[in-house]
């Protein structure tokens, strides 16, 4: 019916005979009807590759950078593991605390928090390396080695796969650290302690580890209620504002194309029969908010605008159907760490959809 309307329209503007008018735009139509077609089944290999190519071999032109990175996602899952065994040293500091000239109580909780800090500072200095990992990916994912951003990530799947892994990585370690209250707490007492040592000339073993300087950025970082994703975001921003010469739609072109994949997947039974495992989707999922979240931080208007390159109500969509207990982490980090969700410009079903 939008078709015969705009045969209407055209006859008035162009001396066409009405039949010949609608023939014109009807093959028009199909045209584009293919090259869409033809772009759903570019993508959705692409996603395939993503999701379920698990050992994706670099090219000769990817390997450089693919080493580098891999070098990172190695240590990944050591890191996801020592945080999610993380028990932290509150009943120590609790004891401490309740009893405070109890010096046999005091030496406890500090022998317990130490090694504890020492664990919270290798996650910091991990983000650190998974930021320098990301500028190396984006790099070579959004420069202009291929005319569009579809080519690159068809042509570089295994840098497009390393990429998706960080982005699970991170949206999985925020879940973790949001979940684990004693993180902050254990910090919190050791800098107090750390404090009041150097008041009273104590000598303080573990001080020498994380000096004042180390231990504001480190506070900062757990401060933040999704700490790895917030050191993408700014890592992302970072990436763009260095690098003008490159045009920014390809970066938010590579984003937009990663997050489309994962829906169609998610959204399409066809496709979602390949997956072989819960664990699948969850990657799926996780990845999708991810660069949902990176575009949203680094598009001008950002995702949730109308001009937005992300259908996020399909994508909101796609959340919601997943059991709650599993995505309700993911539903939030777009309720609370997006940029642009609470500006007037969001469509009001969006921010509704998100309550």
């Amino acid at each position: 019916k939008q078709w015969r309307k705009r045969e209407m329209i055209s006859v008035n503007y162009f001396p066409i005979h009405r039949v010949v008018a609608f023939k014109i735009i009807k093959k028009i139509y199909w045209i584009f009807h293919n090259v869409h077609q033809n772009s759903s089944i570019i993508l959705q290999n692409l996603i395939y590759h993503l999701a379920l190519s698990c050992n994706a071999q670099p090219t000769e032109a990817e390997r450089e950078v693919w080493d580098q990175v891999d070098v990172v996602l190695k240590d990944a899952k050591g890191i996801l593991d020592e945080l999610q065994a993380y028990k932290g040293a509150g009943q120590e500091i609790r004891e401490a605390i309740q009893n405070p000239n109890d010096e046999a109580l005091q030496e406890q909780a500090w022998a317990a928090v130490v090694p504890l800090v020492g664990k919270l500072k290798k996650f910091y200095e991990f983000s650190q390396r998974l930021e320098a990992a990301l500028h190396s990916l984006l790099g070579a994912l959004t420069s202009e080695t291929y005319d569009d951003t579809t080519q690159h990530l068809e042509r570089e799947q295994a840098l497009a796969k390393q990429f998706a892994e960080i982005l699970h990585f991170t949206l999985r370690f925020d879940e973790l650290k949001m979940t684990n209250p004693a993180i902050q707490n254990d910090f919190s007492y050791y800098r107090r302690t750390l404090s009041r040592m150097r008041i009273n000339n104590v000598p303080a073993e573990g001080e020498n580890e994380v000096n004042n300087e180390l231990a504001n950025r480190i506070s900062l970082f757990y401060a933040d209620a999704t700490p790895m994703l917030k050191t993408l975001s700014d890592g992302t921003t970072k990436f763009v504002s260095e690098n003008k010469n490159l045009p920014i739609e390809n970066t938010t072109d590579c984003l937009s194309t990663m997050a489309s994949v994962c829906k169609v997947m998610l959204e399409t039974p066809e496709y979602r029969s390949r997956f072989t495992s819960e664990d699948t989707v969850s990657f799926c999922l996780r990845v999708m908010v991810g660069v949902i979240i990176l575009y949203d931080y680094v598009h001008p208007v950002g995702a949730f605008a109308k001009s937005s390159k992300i259908d996020m109500k399909g994508c909101i969509k796609v959340l919601k159907e997943q059991p709650p207990n599993s995505v309700e982490g993911l539903l939030n980090a777009l309720r609370y760490t997006t940029k642009h969700l609470n500006d007037e410009s969001t469509n009001k079903t969006i921010k509704s959809m998100l309550q």
